[in-house]
């Protein structure tokens, strides 16, 4: 973590390399920061410093919970009402910041609230302490396994020793740490260190990959042992329970996952974060539960009594689950279970489906597409495989089924239809991502067709965030080698506009295959041309994290329309595979493209913490809109956010949907005037800074 003072501004910035995430706090008169002790907070940090100020600003209009130094806590401020406390010790925890910000002071202070900011003022000149902690986690080590199926199973039972607690507070992200990893080998092995916490909970399964892998992200949140046993049943101090339930196992299986998650962010209420929470609010009248009586129960006793509840009954309720993953259940693909189990994925082993085609543009569209000949994906270009259920040929094309999450992905071969296709490579890279050289974001906007310049303007969308810095470059026309040099050096994003053929990336004289790039340094990319899918694949092979590919022709102004929404949805903070599920909806045929390699990376953080997105529909008399959060590298499904929209201290989870608000024209164009956000109505996406229902 580093920290900086501001040059336009009094005040200073935090800076997070690792997540390339930044935050700044301002002052009255300028300060010099210096070092201080990190062990004097009540919750860890990683980094702090002191100055002397009359008061500290935090922007964005992030609610602040007030505490004592023991962690008792006086005030949760969300509301727009000033308050005055008198002198004590505290400590203010800054919330929906991009990472953990606390500010520690002795004395009496006042929060004074505007409509963009929240101001602590000390009763004279003070000496506050700001202390950070980074979101980022790190594998504690690596599992080695056969390609014995039991070896996999305790492999699997050994995820939940990343937990930093056994207790409902685990479903806070920042408590829940990075799965040891798992790799193949002679023989099993697991390193000093990891051990599956006592919880006294089984998930007890025949030895059969199809029923271990979809069990990873319930075996890690439980902490539970995975045995092998006849009848799919879980066991939870003695209580035995059916997996195999009338939708089947592995729905049986993502379902007591997202009940028991979701469940334990109510009881967490009654803890250290003693909250109004909306989804409690609204489920506590519906079952017959004691929340105050199980937060202190032990993890086995919560479950039980969790799951004695219908789901029926919180089904309507429980949180908009973020990510489904396919794994094809090969021993092959074990070592991707514990990233996915890092995000609690819910995780289904397909069977082979019919091959799905993508046919190129129809004709009558009025407009010409990226590929250089309106041909058709030439005959024998993707096979029908002849091999067994669980296996696809690497050049086939297939549909996959549907997930009910915004997010999908795919780890196995072949190209899926409408999920992020996931190598183990690009996996890997994710927690051995090495932190750039500055606080600058690096991003390089390549056209090389003159007919394409319109997309050209997303050089401006990079570069719209105030608490971001962005370097971008525009290239227009470049040479083979030119583009090679781009590719092969280090970067944060690289935005290509242009054609893609089997032979590579046309140049201005010729082309260039990445098959002859020695490595590749550009964190991330979009490939905005016609069937750019084996070009992005060789991109991440040779170094790449991810990026977004075609795979098959598009129309140009749909590749615009895509290009466009996709710059500004990753400059404000959205993954990649989320951004483009969002984007997608902007052109008429969406199948072309999918995402490779790592679908989650977020080129930075959102300006509010969690990624947000207006929905706002026409009545009668009033517009309503409803909020919908989304997760993000930083803010992991379980966390929590308030609304700029109420004067209220209530809570909502993450990710969700959350309750309409009904306004009157004005009201909905001062709530988009406080955050850049963007927002859909009749199916239209629209940017708040951009977007007015009064001005016509």
């Amino acid at each position: 973590m580093e920290f900086d003072t501001l040059d336009r501004r009094p005040g200073i910035a935090v800076f997070d390399p690792i997540e390339n995430a930044r935050f700044e706090l301002y002052t009255d008169d300028p300060v010099a920061p210096e070092p201080t002790a990190t062990d004097e907070f009540y919750f860890p940090v990683d980094a702090a410093v002191a100055f002397e100020t009359t008061a500290v600003e935090i922007p964005n209009y992030l609610s602040v919970v007030v505490r004592t130094q023991d962690g008792e806590v006086r005030v949760d401020a969300t509301t727009f009402d000033d308050r005055s406390l008198p002198a004590d010790d505290y400590l203010l925890e800054l919330q929906s910041t991009p990472m953990k910000l606390y500010v520690a002071v002795r004395g009496e202070l006042e929060l004074n609230h505007d409509e963009t900011s929240v101001t602590i003022r000390f009763d004279g000149s003070r000496r506050p302490r700001v202390g950070t902690r980074s979101f980022h986690e790190r594998p504690t080590g690596t599992i080695t396994v056969t390609d014995d199926v039991e070896d996999a199973m305790k492999a699997v039972s050994l995820l939940g020793s990343a937990l930093k607690t056994t207790s409902c507070e685990r479903s806070f992200p920042t408590l829940r740490g990075h799965p040891p990893l798992v790799e193949r080998g002679e023989s099993f092995d697991v390193p000093d260190g990891v051990e599956r916490p006592e919880t006294g909970v089984e998930l007890v399964m025949p030895p059969k990959r199809e029923y271990v892998y979809p069990a990873a992200s319930l075996a890690y949140y439980l902490g539970a042992a995975v045995v092998p046993g006849d009848e799919p049943r879980l066991v939870a101090d003695g209580v035995e329970r059916s997996l195999n339930g009338p939708d089947g196992y592995e729905t049986t299986v993502n379902r007591v996952l997202r009940q028991s998650f979701f469940l334990d962010c109510l009881t967490r209420t009654e803890g250290y974060y003693d909250v109004d929470l909306y989804e409690r609010e609204q489920v506590e009248p519906l079952v017959d539960l004691d929340f105050a009586d199980l937060y202190g129960r032990p993890l086995a006793a919560q479950l039980d009594a969790y799951l004695s509840v219908p789901f029926e009954t919180l089904e309507p309720y429980v949180l908009d689950w973020h990510l489904t993953t396919d794994v094809v259940p090969t021993a092959e693909n074990l070592p991707a279970l514990p990233y996915f189990a890092d995000e609690l994925s819910l995780v289904r082993t397909p069977r082979r489906t019919d091959v799905a085609s993508v046919e190129p543009t129809p004709e009558t569209f009025d407009d010409f597409t990226r590929a250089r000949t309106a041909a058709a994906v030439a005959d024998g270009e993707f096979t029908r495989s002849t091999s067994d259920e669980w296996n696809w040929d690497d050049d086939e094309m297939f549909q996959v089924q549907a997930a009910d999450t915004v997010e999908h992905a795919w780890v196995g071969s072949g190209y899926p239809l409408g999920a992020n296709k996931v190598t183990l490579e690009s996996l890997r890279r994710k927690v051995d991502h090495t932190p750039p050289d500055d606080s600058a974001l690096t991003v390089h906007v390549v056209c090389n067709d003159s007919a394409m310049a319109d997309e050209n303007v997303v050089g401006e969308f990079y570069g719209l965030r105030d608490l971001i810095t962005f370097d971008v470059s525009i290239h227009e026309r470049t040479t083979a080698d030119e583009l090679a040099t781009l590719f092969e050096t280090s970067a944060d994003f690289l935005h290509y506009i242009g054609h893609v053929d089997d032979d590579g990336f046309l140049c201005a004289d010729g082309y260039l295959d990445a098959r002859s790039l020695d490595d590749v340094n550009v964190d991330a990319f979009l490939l905005n041309a016609c069937r750019s899918y084996r070009q992005g694949e060789m991109l991440v092979e040779k170094g790449s994290r991810g990026g977004v590919v075609t795979l098959a022709e598009v129309i140009n102004s749909s590749a615009t329309n895509v290009g466009r929404a996709l710059a500004r949805l990753l400059s404000c903070g959205f993954s990649l595979r989320t951004a483009l599920s969002l984007a997608k909806d902007e052109v008429l045929v969406s199948v072309e493209y999918v995402t490779i390699g790592d679908g989650g990376l977020t080129l930075c953080q959102s300006e509010s913490g969690v990624p947000t997105m207006f929905q706002i529909r026409r009545e009668e008399d009033c517009y309503l809109l409803e909020h919908h959060t989304f997760v993000a590298s930083n803010y992991g499904i379980g966390s929590m956010v308030s609304s700029i929209l109420e004067e209220s201290p209530t809570r909502y989870l993450v990710p969700g949907s959350r309750p309409r608000f009904e306004l009157s024209a004005e009201e909905v164009d001062d709530a988009l005037d406080l955050k850049l956000h963007p927002l859909k109505m009749n199916g239209r996406l629209y940017w708040s800074d951009d977007f007015s229902l009064t001005d016509g």
